[in-house]
């Protein structure tokens, strides 16, 4: 049975949800599943924006056949090759073999290599400003290159001043029923989702999602249809002005993340003792053991938060696995301009916090506090003192 839902009268919601999936990517912890969004345009010509992953497959070729209505498929726009939204496409090639593909001309390269279909000299090869006139509307086509991958394209509609904004705009998670954020509560039980989709999947690029908000500040939007998450038909600022932030990487909270890998707990008695001096300090903390954290969740808090501290002990003569694994991820996705201390932990030969530097220091604009807290195995009451000077740096750090 179909199950869609109108964006307007014209344009049609086709996509599906997976509840089931619980890792995406193969990399990110999923616990609400994730919703996969495709659209269907009737005009005098019939237009499908871009196909789904192929766990919700059964569901989207059924929606896209009803919204038809035994109408042939004219186009079929393709904005990003990355298989959760196109490994159906070439079961929609097959099935509407006259539809003609729209895609940037990385993408027809693309599809290519994914199903073996050299459609150069039959797509219409898209650039900068090209406009594909389906009657009513007119979609002009906006390449985003590296949002996150090289051959994307966004697509906006004049007649509905609506963008359909590819990755961009995304949430983790199926959105039980609702198709707009102004359904849900968004802010308060979806924003951490989003943020996390934001730095995990597009958080690297931020000065080509910097180009594209450029790009789409000069244009009429009224509506934004992403391909995960919810579209936005009202409040359109409020999620602009989060974007404007994460991609020129400025933090939303002023506050410390302390991020801690502790193997006996030493380590972690250390973190408790900064967090309480901090807290009665007035400072705002959040915490997070690495061991039990997923990766992604601790990429997001470092966005969100002004000010860090990792604290890990050396392991092996190396920084603790699951830290050093952690910072990585971090440091990949670009984070900068943040203010970052180091808790290090050792028995005989503690070098953890040079080397959690060494792995940051490719961030650019970068503090690093001098207030280095060495334990040797576990923390001694007179180091109590060295804790309580890292939490006045901190503090004197964020009044700055």
């Amino acid at each position: 049975m179909y199950c869609v839902r109108k964006v307007t009268d014209d344009v049609t919601w086709v996509g599906g949800c997976d509840r089931r999936i619980s890792i995406f990517e193969g990399v990110y912890r999923l616990s609400r599943g994730m919703a996969y969004n495709a659209y269907v345009i009737t005009d005098e010509k019939t237009v499908l924006v871009d196909t789904v992953d192929h766990a919700v497959s059964e569901a989207f070729l059924e929606n896209v056949e009803h919204v038809l209505g035994g109408r042939k498929l004219d186009y079929i726009i393709v904005q990003h090759m990355e298989p959760d939204h196109s490994s159906t496409l070439g079961e929609v090639m097959l099935r509407y073999p006259e539809a003609r593909i729209v895609c940037s001309k990385k993408a027809a390269g693309m599809i290519g290599q994914f199903f073996g279909r050299d459609v150069t000299g039959t797509a219409l090869l898209a650039e900068e400003g090209t406009v594909l006139d389906t009657g009513r509307h007119k979609l002009t086509f906006v390449m985003a290159p590296m949002v996150h991958w090289p051959e994307v394209m966004v697509t906006y509609d004049a007649a509905e001043k609506l963008l359909f904004s590819a990755d961009a705009f995304g949430t983790f998670g199926a959105p039980d029923g609702a198709l707009f954020a102004d359904e849900v509560d968004f802010f308060r039980d979806y924003l951490d989702r989003a943020r996390s989709y934001y730095c995990n999947i597009v958080g690297k690029y931020g000065p080509q999602v910097q180009t594209l908000l450029k790009k789409a500040a000069g244009l009429d939007i009224q509506t934004i249809c992403p391909l995960h998450g919810f579209v936005w038909r009202k409040d359109l600022g409020a999620i602009l002005e989060k974007y404007l932030k994460w991609s020129a990487y400025e933090p939303e909270d002023r506050g410390v993340v302390i991020a801690y890998a502790s193997v006996y707990g030493g380590t972690k008695n250390a973190c408790e003792v900064l967090a309480c001096r901090l807290r009665e300090l007035g400072v705002r903390v959040v915490m997070y053991d690495v061991s039990v954290t997923p990766e992604e969740t601790v990429v997001a808090a470092s966005f969100r938060w002004s000010h860090l501290v990792f604290a890990a002990p050396t392991y092996n003569g190396g920084v603790f696995i699951r830290m050093d694994e952690t910072l990585r991820d971090i440091a990949a996705h670009g984070l900068r301009g943040r203010t970052v201390a180091f808790i290090e932990n050792g028995s005989w030969a503690p070098t953890s916090a040079k080397q959690m530097r060494e792995i940051l220091a490719p961030c650019r604009d970068m503090t690093f506090l001098e207030n280095t807290v060495t334990v040797r195995s576990r923390p001694a009451e007179a180091q109590r003192e060295e804790l309580y000077a890292l939490a006045d740096a901190l503090k004197a750090s964020l009044e700055a």
